[in-house]
């Protein structure tokens, strides 16, 4: 049974009615009653097949108000990139020290970047670092020399999508603080994100509907055609 706040803020949103981004955004805000800095997120459900390899949407984009939270950054990296990813702002850096702190059950850190040449080393921590989202990936930006972008985007607000098995991508756009027009924006920047990803081989329409909601809150529908 949905607690007295939820049901009272579930009153402010129609389930029926789609609403502009605006809208939804500031009903998403207005519905945000707990003690916390909710998160805002968007649910994005698309038009692919999951099950298909060519159909699986996966990227970065790095929202333009970042995401309220400053995410802790690992690389593992040697010499002069090591030196590198500490001078761009990088919370942790090391090569095989860092992996044997993980290996006894290190975590205080939120996302992970390695030099190409530490990714045989790193590849040994696949099933761990797997198993939590966190292994470095080429996709996602993780796996490169230019680890000073690579440490500057995250801090700004990167954010990674990833399609899921029900056709959909989560994702954070920030805090319910946070200015609407900012929200907006972040919005749009994924949903524009999303629709260059835009596999080839899908058919119909492809961004079928999108909804926002905070942390603790009933959630708003979207008008999709708006970014079609």
């Amino acid at each position: 049974m949905p607690g007295k706040k939820y049901q009272e803020a579930a009153k402010l949103i129609d389930k029926e009615t789609v609403y502009e981004p605006a809208q939804a955004i500031e009903l998403v805000k207005q519905t945000a009653k707990a003690k916390f800095d909710e998160t805002v997120e968007v649910a994005v459900r698309l038009g692919v097949d999951p099950r298909k390899q060519d159909q699986a949407v996966r990227g970065v984009v790095v929202l333009p108000h970042g995401t309220g939270k400053t995410k802790r950054v690992l690389v593992f990296a040697k010499g002069d990139k090591a030196r590198e990813a500490e001078a761009a702002g990088a919370d942790f850096v090391g090569d095989q020290d860092m992996i044997n702190r993980i290996q006894q059950g290190w975590f205080d850190f939120d996302v992970c970047v390695a030099t190409p040449d530490m990714m045989s080393e790193v590849g040994k921590l696949g099933r761990i670092l797997g198993g939590k989202g966190l292994m470095p990936n080429p996709k996602a930006g993780t796996v490169t020399f230019d680890v000073t972008k690579a440490v500057q985007e995250i801090k700004a607000g990167k954010i990674e999508y990833r399609l899921d098995k029900a056709g959909q991508i989560h994702a954070p756009i920030g805090k319910a603080s946070f200015d609407a027009d900012k929200l907006v924006e972040n919005l749009r920047s994924l949903v524009d994100a999303l629709n260059r990803a835009k596999p080839a081989s899908a058919k119909g329409v492809y961004l079928k509907s999108i909804a926002v909601s905070s942390t603790m809150g009933p959630s708003a529908r979207v008008n999709a055609a708006t970014y079609r």
